[in-house]
């Protein structure tokens, strides 16, 4: 049987070595005409464009097309603008061949030439005319959408290339704010303190001020003012060292913005898991010895300047996924100003957030209404756990989201084994030695492994009618006239998320900008993306999220809509854009 095996074995060699020659020619033969194949022409080559006057209201388009190219019928748009804005037009094209195509399904399409006709409803002097149309390669290649520009003197009757000045609409760029070149530093500090107030209750910050509210159910009321002030000093401190980093980063060069630190995955994780230790905490589950400070008991028990201060600083680092209204505007006032106009922004954002805590220790009413101290503090301690594990569990999801789920499943493992470690931890040597490894190890298991991530960018990702950030596809958009929607959102962005679920991806309001023919582009700002910052500081703005529709027609004003959105201001956004 062996023999036999190898009998086999070299009559097949000596048959693949006959046979390598024939081979070796098929793969050239197949190369060359694979290389043949995919050098394809410039998109004016394939497309030749020449437009003269026929009249003094009337444009003959032609395009002569290369061999095995073709034009789409349903692509062709012309516009025509004069000096008071569009003219009324009438394009004529003649029928196109029908085609399956492999892009756009059952279309018409014209191979060799096509001439179309452009009337206009009324003369000018001069006009611009604005002509878009699409191709494709029977090889395969479909070329993005090519718009052309065109001057018209119509008393002459020259056509050239070029495009006319046009007089800027005098618009407001918001739908709800004043403009930020507007925006004076009183009302700057108006804003960020209206902002601060409402981040008090925003998903991200509500469970900590839940548990310092706790502390006031027992004590004086000289304590309990005390601590609220204190509270106050950590919060408005935090937003000071806050904003001074990221002003510092700013100097070096790099856009970032309200939330930068939840670009950086680490950070991510940390908080992570500082949010499930104080879960395990106040459901009594892990204990820490003498010499460390209860996380929980800080929080919700200890009348100590130290712990007040601290909840201050937490709540602002918990505060940073969430933008609440009229923050996106003071903030972006803020860091266009010099340092010590922004610091004062930043300290009127903090002083809005402390206020209901302050007036809370001080309104004797406001302390008289809460339940008196008895067992319930525990179920309540325990039940406010709850949400700092989903906490926890969200940012996890994010630093999947920004570094991949090997990412994720390693900060899982040293969730548990920095859980062990707060569990083990107690007096004598053996205890903390092994806590001490425990928590190095999930330290170094918190470290981005640094594999890819799909995310809101990603083709497969997007639904029907997204089209993933593109700066180069926007201004295609803007130059052409045609309306697009830019949504600027980020996996750590509570409020974008939030948008998201309740307006922005429910059917209806997907079905409608599919029917209005407006693109809905996603910038993911997740992850750190330079053209993405230089976005968004171009309409004022410091942080996310940040909605903007253009509008259709030439030279019209990009619209800022509400950070907080409904559905009813999205479909009026649209049917205006339209």
């Amino acid at each position: 049987m062996p023999r036999r095996v190898a009998t086999i074995v070299r009559r097949c060699f000596i048959v693949l070595a006959l046979l390598m020659p024939l081979i070796s020619q098929g793969q050239n033969a197949l190369s060359a005409y694979t290389q043949q194949q995919t050098e394809f022409l410039p998109v004016d080559a394939a497309y030749q464009l020449t437009v003269v006057a026929d009249g003094d209201r009337q444009l003959l388009m032609q395009w002569v097309i290369a061999p095995e190219y073709y034009l789409y019928r349903h692509a062709f748009k012309a516009t025509v603008e004069g000096g008071e804005g569009l003219i009324e037009t009438d394009l004529i094209i003649p029928d196109g061949l029908a085609k399956t195509d492999e892009f756009f399904g059952d279309v018409e399409v014209y191979y060799g030439s096509i001439d179309a006709t452009l009337n206009i409803a009324a003369a000018t002097e001069l006009a611009q005319l604005t002509v878009t149309y699409q191709g494709c390669a029977d090889a395969g290649l479909c070329y993005p959408p090519e718009t052309k520009s065109f001057l018209w003197h119509m008393a002459s009757g020259e056509v050239k290339p070029g495009k006319l000045e046009l007089a800027q609409p005098n618009k407001k760029s918001s739908a709800d704010i004043p403009d930020d070149d507007e925006l004076g530093l009183l009302a700057a500090m108006l804003f960020a303190f209206l902002g601060g107030i409402i981040l008090n209750i925003m998903p991200c910050v509500f469970p900590i001020l839940s548990l310092k509210a706790l502390s006031f159910t027992h004590g004086s009321a000289d304590q309990h003012r005390r601590a609220s002030l204190v509270y106050a000093a950590g919060v408005i401190a935090s937003f000071l060292a806050l904003a001074s980093l990221l002003i510092a980063i700013q100097q070096t060069g790099r856009l970032i913005g309200w939330g930068f630190q939840l670009q950086n995955t680490g950070f991510v994780i940390g908080l992570a898991y500082l949010f499930a230790i104080m879960g395990l905490s106040l459901n009594g589950l892990i204990h820490f010895g003498t010499s460390m400070m209860n996380v929980g008991q800080s929080l919700t028990e200890q009348d100590g300047d130290a712990g007040n201060f601290f909840t201050g600083v937490l709540a602002v680092v918990v505060a940073s996924p969430c933008t609440a209204p009229f923050m996106g505007t003071a903030l972006g006032y803020a860091l266009t100003q010099p340092i010590a106009v922004a610091l004062l922004v930043f300290a009127a954002l903090g002083a809005g957030m402390a206020l209901p805590m302050v007036i809370l220790s001080h309104s004797s009413a406001a302390v008289r209404a809460l339940p008196k101290p008895g067992p319930w503090m525990d179920t309540a301690k325990n039940l406010l756990a709850f949400p700092l594990y989903l906490t926890a569990v969200w940012l996890l999801w994010v630093a999947g989201s920004q570094q991949g789920v090997n990412t994720m499943a390693f900060a899982l493992t040293g969730l548990v084994l920095l859980a062990l470690a707060a569990y083990l931890y107690g007096e004598g040597w053996l205890r903390k030695l092994s806590s001490a490894l425990l928590v190095a190890v999930a330290l170094f298991l918190a470290v981005p492994g640094g594999d890819d991530a799909g995310n809101k960018n990603a083709p497969g990702a997007l639904s029907n009618g997204q089209i993933a950030w593109s700066s180069d596809v926007l201004s295609q958009h803007i130059e052409r006239g045609d309306p697009i929607f830019v949504d600027v959102t980020a996996d750590w962005c509570i409020t974008c998320l939030a948008n998201e679920a309740a307006v922005l991806f429910r059917p209806e309001i997907e079905q409608a900008f599919v029917d209005a023919d407006i693109p809905y582009m996603i910038a993911d700002w997740t992850d750190y993306d330079e053209d993405i910052g230089v976005f968004v500081k171009s309409h004022g703005r410091s942080g996310i999220p940040l909605y903007v529709m253009y509008p259709r027609g030439l030279g019209s004003k990009p619209v800022i809509l509400p950070q907080l959105l409904t559905q009813d201001i999205v479909l009026s956004a649209i049917e205006k854009a339209r």
